[in-house]
């Protein structure tokens, strides 16, 4: 079920790191809040953090804080903030907001709270929103915490698994090492997972299938060697839209130098449409390998996919 948090009061300031002063009502806009110091094209375009962060923080500082101090643009409560992710969405009647960043560098001797108590909740608790929908806003709208959910699918190609003659391990080895990493991450998601035989029409199929299904992420395993029967590559490289060869190229050569078998693998890397591809070999110890040197770059390859662009 969704949770939902109620904005408490509105804020806004000409400069970075200054406290902000509630106001009655703010403008949503593709920039963010025109003349506030967070406004721009860039992922940082609003602030916002809970009341549940500021009355904690309240006791350790031993004062009442006011909305606005921590340089927030919004003040909620109902929902501890920074416990969201980027890419998740809080929506109301007529407005739309997307996170984009947990927490921040903190303005230091330039933060006007920081220089009164020596410490702020921002850098750990605040959060940041790009405007998906704008229009007005003020205190007492309630909106709707909606978490993305990473859709992932996993193949597994085996004549043998598929026949039953041997418990296919590969394929729930990369569900059990993706749950765990992305729960790390306090990420939502979802986790299909197929055994089929070595037939490059059912992999063409469900590949395809799962990425209009809008998987976010499609792993196989098996058929990446110089076998006969090898031909997963050959199937999912017409697929792509773009290729991302540098992940492979790293494992291979990494985990190549002192297994000198690792070079042969034909493992393939990349993109179709917004749905990240990875082909990886059928040995569990090769997957291992491989999820090692995938799974953190994933965040960021998401963050691109979906035109979030975190660099600035």
């Amino acid at each position: 079920m969704n949770k939902t948090f109620e904005v408490t009061s509105v804020n806004i300031s000409e400069k970075k790191g200054t406290i902000k002063k509630p106001v009655s009502k703010i403008q949503l806009t593709d920039i963010g809040i025109p003349n506030d110091a967070h406004s721009g094209a860039w992922h940082r375009q609003v602030s916002m953090l809970g009341e549940e962060s500021i009355k904690r923080f309240s006791k350790k500082a031993d004062r009442n804080i006011q909305y606005g101090e921590f340089a927030e643009n919004i003040t909620t409560k109902g929902l501890e903030l920074f416990k969201t992710a980027p890419l998740d969405r809080f929506v109301s009647d007529n407005l739309e907001l997307m996170v984009t960043q947990i927490g921040k560098k903190c303005h230091g001797d330039n933060c006007a709270i920081f220089q009164e108590i020596g410490n702020c909740v921002m850098p750990k608790e605040g959060i940041f929103v790009k405007v998906i929908k704008g229009g007005e806003l003020v205190p007492g709208v309630t909106f709707e915490y909606r978490p993305r959910i990473i859709k992932v699918k996993i193949i597994t190609l085996s004549d043998r698994a598929s026949k039953g003659i041997y418990k296919d391990i590969s394929g729930p080895f990369i569900r059990q090492q993706t749950e765990k990493f992305l729960e790390s991450r306090r990420r939502h998601f979802e986790i299909s997972y197929d055994l089929i035989p070595d037939d490059p029409g059912r992999l063409k199929t469900l590949v395809l299938n799962a990425q209009k299904d809008n998987a976010d992420i499609i792993f196989t395993t098996g058929g990446t060697g110089i076998g006969k029967r090898d031909f997963t590559p050959d199937v999912v490289r017409p697929l792509l839209d773009k290729e991302i060869p540098g992940i492979m190229e790293l494992i291979r050569v990494k985990y190549g130098m002192k297994k000198p078998n690792a070079i042969l693998s034909r493992s393939i890397a990349g993109v179709i449409d917004k749905t990240l591809v990875y082909t990886l070999p059928g040995s569990q110890k090769a997957v291992n390998e491989y999820l090692t040197e995938i799974l953190p770059t994933l965040e960021h390859s998401l963050y691109m996919l979906n035109d979030l662009d975190l660099h600035g």
